[in-house]
This record gives structure tokens, sequence and C-alpha cells, in this order.
């Protein structure tokens, strides 16, 4: 039995087709490392890099696009208010210096979910996932801190982010 629990609250129309195309994204994440280990690859020794290049990518577009790197500018630019709908994320602090969302559901677990993916799976997914969003706090000279996480059980995941002093 499965530990990870992972039911959105909100699932009007609109919501679910965008909910999709990320699950769809994250299915190709799973395919991948599932072909890698096929072919006696390890994901963990590549798919980090790929996802933090792409954080990286990401977070310099956002920097740019909000014309900041402060983490309001982080919170305006990528976890908007449809996002927010999307992954049921409530806003707890953001300032400047911090910024602490808590998400009370997760598409790219649920695709994990849908593909058969055992949770120790489920965890390894997330952990390459979050590369991207440790990147992209990178970008705007942060932290990021998982205190808690849906796909290793967890009732929400919190991000942290926190400005480097």
């Amino acid at each position: 039995m499965s530990i990870v629990k992972n039911e959105p609250k909100y699932k009007n129309a609109l919501l679910q087709a965008v909910r999709a195309q990320l699950e769809h994204r994250a299915f190709w994440l799973y395919l991948l490392c599932d072909e890698a280990r096929k072919k006696g690859l390890d994901p963990m020794d590549f798919a980090c890099d790929a996802v933090t290049r792409c954080g990286l990518s990401q977070g310099a577009n956002l920097v740019k696009k909000g014309n900041t790197d402060s983490l309001v500018g982080l919170r305006k630019t990528l976890f908007t208010k449809p996002a927010q709908l999307v992954f049921e994320m409530k806003i707890i602090e953001s300032t400047d210096d911090k910024l602490y969302i808590d998400f009370h559901y997760c598409p790219l677990v649920k695709a994990w979910q849908n593909a058969g993916c055992t949770d120790e799976e489920i965890a390894m997914l997330c952990d390459i996932a979050m590369c991207g969003d440790h990147a992209i706090g990178k970008t705007y000279n942060a932290t990021l801190d998982l205190p808690t996480s849906i796909a290793k059980g967890d009732a929400t995941c919190q991000l942290r982010y926190n400005k480097i002093k």
C-alpha cells in the first residue's frame, strides 16, 4: 500500500486540462528514467544535471521578465494565481527575502502514480524534478528547502526559499 496521498480538492475542467499537460511532461521524465535504467544507467547520474540546467535557464528568464531577483518577483512570475490553483498552493510568506509556499496537490506525482510507480520511484522522480526548483532559487540568489513532500508521503510540499545573506 502506497504512503503517497495526492488527490485534488478542486477539479473543474480547466484545472484538469492544465494538470493533464503537466502530468504528460512528468510521464516523459518517468519514461526517460525507466529507459535509462533498462540500459544500465542510473537516472541520478544525469537527470538532476539536465533538470538543473533547465531550472537555471527558466530562472534567468523569470528574473529578466520580473526585472528583479526579489523573491516577491519570483512569486509574481512563477507562482501566479493560475499556478496556485493548479497545485492548490497556499502562499505562507512572501517578502523580498523569503518565499514560503505549501502545495496541497501535485500533478507530477499524480502522473507517476498513474504510471504505476512505486513509492521509491515517485520519491526519486520528485527529487529529480525539484532540481529545477533548486536551480530557479539559485538564479534568485536563494536556497530552497523542502521540509515536507507529497512524493514522500507528507500531506503537503513545503517549499521554503530563503535569500542567501
